[in-house]
């Protein structure tokens, strides 16, 4: 098997970014991307250059009004991805202001009539794109969205950082595909449920170490019941220690600087990346006890 090429190849600076929870209102695009314009600022004000806000953000995770009022909450793509929405100004004008890129949740209508959960990109020049539309449901999101089919990687400066969306970091696969590309670091858009701690805790350190790169993960907090979020907002280095995490309530903003010795520390100590097989046993044996 060809050797993983960039499971040695580490970024030649650091890299500062932001994992955010916060509290969003149901339905209230707008509003909320004000609220992200606020956390962003915070972030790049502490040298923060990649920004990851929870999944759904914009029009909050709440599936009844998701249902109820799609045309108030999603936000409409072109056929290159592009958005253009006004009610994200002020969200535009802190990736702008502050030159750091943003990845934040959103519900996208694309021009085909397909409704996905995506990661929006806010680029350092204040555009916006569709940036990855989450590939694994999880249960009543079946019925108001379809799939994404692809991954996707955020290039900035040297850093390749893959994008996945809260349950897609259930999967290894999802985090192994993203390393296998070359990532250096996994931006993880999430909505953790009160009462799945001891999951959100281990799914992304889990997913740190198996691949040997970062995780930002960033998480919804609060809201009513049976939509109440957890916080936990985590950056686990690539051994999976937690280097910053939020409370279980209320709003934070950590920022950590990823540093590209210790990437390459552990990866020259653990060398899955390297020395995964081919076929981890499509064909097995069975042997009675």
């Amino acid at each position: 098997m060809t050797p993983l090429p960039t499971a040695v190849a580490v970024p030649a600076a650091p890299l500062t970014v932001a994992a955010v929870q916060a509290e969003p209102v149901p339905g209230d695009v707008a509003g909320n991307a004000a609220s992200a314009a606020r956390l962003v600022r915070h972030a790049t004000e502490r040298g923060a250059r990649v920004s990851v806000l929870p999944e759904l953000f914009l029009p909050a995770y709440h599936l009844p009004t998701l249902a109820a009022d799609p045309a108030g909450t999603d936000v409409a793509a072109d056929a290159a991805g592009g958005v253009d929405d006004p009610r994200l100004d002020p969200l535009r004008e802190a990736a702008r202001d502050g030159g750091g890129a943003v990845v934040v949740g959103a519900a996208v209508r694309h021009p085909d009539g397909r409704r996905t959960i995506s990661a929006l990109l806010v680029d350092r020049a204040g555009a916006v794109r569709v940036g990855y539309d989450k590939q694994q449901l999880w249960s009543g999101e079946r019925e108001l969205f379809v799939a994404g089919d692809r991954g996707a990687t955020l290039l900035v400066d040297d850093w390749r950082l893959g994008l996945g969306i809260c349950y897609d970091g259930c999967f290894p696969e999802h985090g192994r595909a993203a390393a296998v590309d070359g990532a250096h670091g996994y931006l993880c858009s999430s909505g953790y449920l009160v009462g799945s701690e001891h999951r959100r805790d281990l799914y992304y350190a889990a997913r740190a170490l198996d691949n040997t790169m970062y995780v930002v993960f960033a998480n919804l907090v609060g809201g009513a019941h049976p939509w109440r979020f957890n916080g936990g907002a985590a950056v686990y280095d690539p051994e999976g220690r937690p280097l910053a995490r939020g409370a279980d309530t209320g709003e934070a903003v950590l920022v950590v600087t990823l540093a590209p010795e210790a990437l390459a520390a552990t990866r020259a100590a653990h060398c899955m990346l390297l020395d995964r097989l081919p076929d981890q046993g499509s064909t097995r044996s069975a042997l009675p006890a």
